[in-house]
C-alpha cells in the first residue's frame, strides 16, 4: 500500500520530541500558498516567527514547535498568491474545538484497546454469507438527558450497547460522528475529516465507545460522506486561495442539491486524503464498515443538472470517470487494509456491479443499499387495502433483480423526515390497520433475501417524524400496540440471527424460492428461503389484503410437521390472533406451488407467517 494512503501518519499535527526538547511536529499541503504559519494556545496566537518551511515540490509546509502538547487548540495562518491572509483549521486534525469554536486540537491517543480478539473474528469472516441487522443511529437525538442535554460517547456506550444486545441487531451505523458544526446536517456536512464530533466527548471517547460495543459483540459502521463538503471559510473551502480540494472547474465544483463542494477526483492528492480517511477510521478507530453517502452524485456528471449545465466525459458520456476510478482503487484499499469489513454504497441508479469486484469491472463495495425495495414496498402498503392488487408487483419486483448486487435492505432516516412521515403513518387504514401492516412489513423484510437496516424509532413504531433536535419517544413503550413493535423487532431478530435459511445464501439464487408470486387478487405472497448448506429451510407465508385465508394451501418441500415460529397478528405483538392457537401445520404428499408436499395454512389478516420443519 503506498505510503500517501496513509496521510494522517504524516501531515497534520503529531507529537514528537527533537534534539532532546518535546514538542509537535506540524504539516499541512497548500501548494498555492505563499506562505504558511501555525498559531495557537503554545504561541498566544501569534504567528510571528512561527513560518513553517515548504518541502520542495510537494506543496507541504512543515514545522516543528518546541513545547507545544496534546490538548492545545491551532490554526494554519495561510498566506495566498494574492496577499490574503486566511486562518483554516487543520484538514488533518485529530482532534476539533467544540462548537462555536472552529480550532484544531493537538491530540494523542492514550487508549488501549480490548478487542483483539474481535478484530480476530472480522479479519477471518465473509459478511456476505453472515447474519447483518443494522439498527441506524443519530447519537445525538437516540436518548437524550432529562434536561434535553445530548448524551456523551461513553454514556451512550453502555446504554446503546445494552439496548442492541436485547433487540438482537448485529451492527449500528452511525450517522456522520465527523465533527460538523452545522448539527441541522445531521453530519453530513463535514469540516473536519479526521477529527470526530466534539458535541459527544473528545476521540478517546469515541474509541472507548466502539471498544465497548465489540466488547458486547456489536460491530460499529460509520456514515462516510466523500460526495461533498461544506462551504465554511475556515475549513476546506479555497483551503490555500485556490480551489485545492474542490474541482477546479467552477461548473464542477459545486454540488447543485446541497450548496456544498465537490471534491475533485481527478487529484491523487484528493484521492489520497479520502482514502486515507476511510483507513483512518477503520484502522485508528477500529470501525467495522463505512457506508459511503450519496454515491450516485459521485458517479454521474449530470447529477442534479439541467441539459447544458454539464459538460461530458472525453468519451462523450455522462459518467465521472475520476469519482469511477476513486471509488474503486477505495475499496481496494480498504477490503485489502482490513479483511472482513464492510464497504456499503448508497447507490439510488441501476448503476451496474456497484457491490461487484472491481477486477470484473464492478466499483467493489461489499454491498449495496436496495432504494428500489424500499420504495416499492412502502409504496405497496401505503396503498388502500381494497386497491393493492395492481400493486401485487411492487412486492415481488425486487426478486427479479436480487442477485445483480448483494443488497442491504434500508428503512433508514431519509425515510422519516421531511414530511415523509414516519414509518407507521406511512401505512395504509385505520390505527390498528396501520400497525398491522407494520408488523407485517418487517416480517417480510425480515424473510426478504438482503441483509437488514432500520433507522431508530422504528422500532418503536414511532409516530412523529424524527427531529435530530430531540430524543426518541421513549414513552411509548407503555402503550400496547407500540410496545408490540418492539417486541416484534426483537423477536425478529432473534429469530433471523438462529436461522442460517434467512441469511447464509442472501446472494445465491438456491436461496429463495417462489411459492405464490402472482395471487395478487387475494393479497398472498409465499416463498421459501434455503440455507447454503444443510437442510436449513424456511417458509414465509403473507395475507396482505386485510382478509384472512383461513385454509390456504402452501407448497412445502417435506412432509411431516411444520412448527409457526412467527406471527406477527400474535397478540404478543399487539396483534388480533386471528388464527388462534395455530402452532402447526402437517404437510401432505399433495404436490403444490412446484413443491411435492403441502399444507393448508390459516393465514391472518395483514399478517406473515414464518414456518420450518419440526420432529413431531
Amino acid at each position: 500500500m503506498r505510503a500517501t494512503r496513509r496521510l494522517y501518519d504524516r501531515l497534520g499535527a503529531h507529537l514528537a520530541t527533537v534534539d532532546g526538547t518535546p514538542g509537535v511536529d506540524f504539516s499541512v499541503w497548500a501548494p498555492a500558498a505563499r506562505s504558511v504559519r501555525v498559531v495557537g494556545d503554545f504561541n498566544e496566537w501569534d504567528g510571528t516567527g512561527a513560518e513553517l518551511a515548504r518541502r520542495a515540490e510537494s506543496g507541504i509546509w512543515e514545522r516543528f514547535v518546541p513545547g507545544a502538547t496534546a490538548g492545545q487548540r491551532y490554526r494554519f495562518e495561510i498566506t495566498t498568491a494574492g496577499g490574503e491572509v486566511l486562518e483554516k483549521a487543520d484538514p488533518m486534525a485529530f482532534q476539533a474545538e467544540a462548537p462555536p469554536g472552529t480550532a484544531s486540537v493537538v491530540h494523542a491517543s492514550r487508549h488501549v484497546w480490548t478487542d483483539d480478539a474481535w478484530i480476530a473474528r472480522r479479519t477471518r469472516s465473509d459478511p456476505q454469507a453472515a447474519p447483518i441487522s443494522i439498527y441506524e443511529v443519530h447519537l445525538g437525538s437516540w436518548r437524550r438527558k432529562l434536561d434535553g442535554g445530548e448524551t456523551n460517547y461513553r454514556e451512550l456506550a453502555a446504554e446503546l450497547a445494552a439496548y442492541v444486545v436485547e433487540m438482537g441487531f448485529t451492527h449500528v451505523e452511525l450517522l456522520p460522528v465527523m465533527a460538523h458544526p452545522f448539527g441541522g446536517s445531521w453530519g453530513y456536512q463535514v469540516t473536519s475529516y479526521f477529527a470526530p464530533s466534539p458535541v459527544w466527548g473528545d476521540p478517546d471517547d469515541l474509541r472507548a465507545f466502539v471498544d465497548h460495543l465489540h466488547g458486547q459483540g456489536i460491530g460499529v459502521i460509520l456514515d462516510w460522506v466523500p460526495a461533498h463538503f461544506p462551504r465554511d471559510p475556515w475549513a476546506l473551502a479555497r483551503f490555500d486561495g485556490s480551489p485545492l480540494y474542490e474541482h477546479e472547474d467552477p461548473g464542477r465544483a459545486g454540488h447543485p442539491d446541497w450548496g456544498t463542494l465537490v471534491f475533485d477526483y481527478g487529484r491523487p492528492e484528493v484521492r489520497d486524503f479520502l482514502i486515507s480517511n476511510a483507513l483512518f477510521w477503520v484502522e485508528r478507530y477500529h470501525a467495522d464498515g463505512i457506508r459511503a453517502d450519496a454515491v450516485a452524485s459521485m458517479l454521474y456528471l449530470d447529477y442534479s443538472r439541467p441539459a447544458g449545465g454539464w459538460t461530458p466525459n472525453r468519451l462523450g458520456g455522462r459518467e465521472d470517470l475520476d469519482a469511477v476510478d476513486f471509488v474503486r482503487e477505495l475499496n481496494v484499499e480498504l477490503h485489502a487494509a482490513a479483511p472482513g469489513v464492510l464497504s456499503v454504497a448508497e447507490e439510488s441508479t441501476a448503476w451496474p456491479g456497484v457491490s461487484r469486484p472491481t477486477y470484473g469491472g464492478g466499483l467493489g463495495f461489499g454491498f449495496k443499499w436496495n432504494l428500489g425495495w424500499m420504495h416499492d414496498t412502502l409504496a405497496y402498503f401505503a396503498h388502500h387495502l381494497a386497491d393493492r392488487a395492481p400493486e401485487h408487483h411492487r412486492l415481488t419486483f425486487a426478486m427479479v433483480y436480487a442477485y445483480s448486487e448483494n443488497f442491504v435492505l434500508p428503512l433508514s432516516h431519509d425515510e422519516v423526515v421531511h414530511e415523509k412521515r414516519s414509518l407507521v403513518n406511512k401505512m395504509a387504514g385505520d390505527r390498528e390497520q396501520r400497525f398491522a401492516n407494520l408488523r407485517a412489513l418487517y416480517g417480510l423484510m425480515w424473510a426478504h433475501p438482503g441483509k437488514k437496516l432500520l433507522f431508530m424509532g422504528g422500532e418503536l413504531a414511532q409516530e412523529r417524524e424524527w427531529s435530530h433536535e430531540r430524543s426518541l419517544d421513549w414513552d411509548l413503550l407503555g402503550a400496547a400496540g407500540h410496545a408490540g413493535v418492539h417486541a416484534l423487532v426483537r423477536d425478529l431478530n432473534r429469530g433471523y440471527r438462529e436461522r442460517p435459511a434467512l441469511w447464509s445464501a442472501d446472494f445465491e439464487p438456491a436461496g429463495f424460492t417462489w411459492l405464490a408470486a402472482d395471487d395478487a387478487d387475494v393479497g398472498v405472497i409465499a416463498f421459501l428461503r434455503h440455507a447454503a448448506h444443510g437442510d436449513g429451510v424456511l417458509a414465509c407465508a403473507a395475507s396482505l389484503s386485510g382478509t384472512a385465508r383461513p385454509g390456504y394451501r402452501v407448497g412445502l418441500p417435506r412432509g411431516g410437521r411444520w412448527r409457526v415460529v412467527l406471527d406477527t397478528d400474535s397478540p404478543r405483538y399487539g396483534g388480533a390472533g386471528t388464527t388462534g392457537r395455530q402452532g402447526a401445520v402437517t404437510a401432505e404428499a399433495l404436490p403444490w406451488q412446484g413443491e411435492p408436499h403441502s399444507a393448508p395454512v390459516d393465514l391472518p389478516p395483514l399478517g406473515v407467517l414464518w414456518l420450518e420443519p419440526s420432529e413431531p
